[in-house]
């Protein structure tokens, strides 16, 4: 599926910019052009702004035998922060390469993947679905287990309702193969790997959710999750992040990372870690209430110190993230050390 990174760019002259994330997105990959593995997976209809690209990036060992993370945003077009959130530190890392040897020498036993905007052709028309109507987020051919909330959870009924599956038996939408297959080449081929999704518009608190959403039972990496979380909260102390499996909010059909993580599963003894940050929109509403009367202010901060507050904020977390996924021997539980994390996972998140 990938399309050579000329033949976009040549695109891309021709064709007037309609999305500031876009355009920020594309600076980033020049100032880091020296250090980045940049490549066009796939191209999605735009309509009059023309064809917009599906932009992966690699930086770091591209062996299989280190660990890798990817940072994924933009999968919703409404959600902007998150594909913002993304950039952000895709920006900070380049910086840092310029002069830090640690980052370097970090670097040289792992590889960070990004997919800060997935849904492109959503994003310019403000839509959470992409451009045919498909909640990419419910496109996977994946069905609950169990019973799901109606309309949330996933229909097939019309492309014009929210939260539209995609037809019966139909092929999955251009983003989530561009999705599935980065994570499939870059991740699953590993014996350890982490991926964090960026999302906002759910409570007024942010949120790291974990698989399942198909499903109320635990996943099989649930000690490696219970893990990674005590490691970030002896880390840092004062986080404002609530974990915890998804399903305690609600179940969904067709959820690309429940698909994505089942798919890693078929391989013994490989850990694939799927993460969604989902930030607390409603709390921007409550202090800015006129954001009601915007589609986009209910999923992102509209006032431009908030904003700068919001990438402040998720830096350090995504940070971590890097480390620990670098670090993973050290913290990743074994033996009798697993049972115990997983124990206290259960009695934690599914008593």
């Amino acid at each position: 599926m990938a399309i050579s990174l000329q033949r976009a760019t040549r695109a891309a002259s021709v064709t007037p910019r309609a999305i500031p994330e876009l355009t920020e997105l594309e600076h980033v990959i020049e100032a880091g052009r020296d250090h980045l593995q940049t490549r066009v997976v796939a191209e999605v209809d735009g309509g009059p702004a023309g064809r917009f690209p599906i932009y992966a990036i690699g930086l770091g060992n591209p062996g299989r035998d280190a660990p890798a993370i990817g940072f994924f945003g933009g999968v919703h077009g409404l959600e902007r922060i998150g594909t913002d959130v993304v950039i952000a530190y895709l920006r900070y890392l380049v910086m840092r390469l310029r002069w830090d040897i640690t980052l370097h020498r970090q670097l040289e036993s792992m590889r960070l993947v990004f997919m800060p905007l997935v849904n492109p052709g959503g994003m310019w028309r403000e839509t959470r679905a992409n451009p045919n109507g498909v909640d990419l987020m419910r496109n996977a051919p994946l069905d609950a287990l169990e019973r799901v909330l109606p309309l949330i959870g996933g229909q097939r009924i019309s492309a014009r309702l929210p939260w539209f599956r995609g037809l019966q038996n139909g092929a999955m939408e251009i983003e989530s193969q561009a999705l599935c297959e980065i994570v499939a080449t870059e991740l699953l081929v590993r014996d350890f790997s982490i991926a964090l999704d960026c999302h906002s518009g759910f409570g007024v608190s942010d949120r790291i959710w974990f698989p399942y959403a198909h499903t109320r039972a635990p996943l099989p990496h649930l000690a490696e999750i219970h893990a990674l979380k005590e490691v970030f909260r002896l880390t840092h102390i004062h986080h404002p992040y609530i974990f915890e499996p998804q399903s305690r909010q609600y179940l969904a059909h067709g959820d690309l990372w429940d698909f994505l993580h089942l798919r890693a599963c078929r391989t013994a003894d490989r850990v694939f870690l799927p993460l969604t940050l989902e930030m607390g929109a409603w709390l921007w509403v409550k202090k800015n209430p006129r954001q009601l009367f915007s589609r986009q202010g209910i999923f992102n901060p509209r006032i431009a110190h908030r904003q700068q507050r919001v990438l402040r904020r998720h830096l350090s977390l995504l940070d971590f993230l890097s480390r620990a996924t670098c670090s993973h021997r050290l913290w990743a539980p074994r033996g009798e050390a697993r049972e115990q994390q997983h124990a206290q996972a259960l009695a934690q998140w599914y008593r």
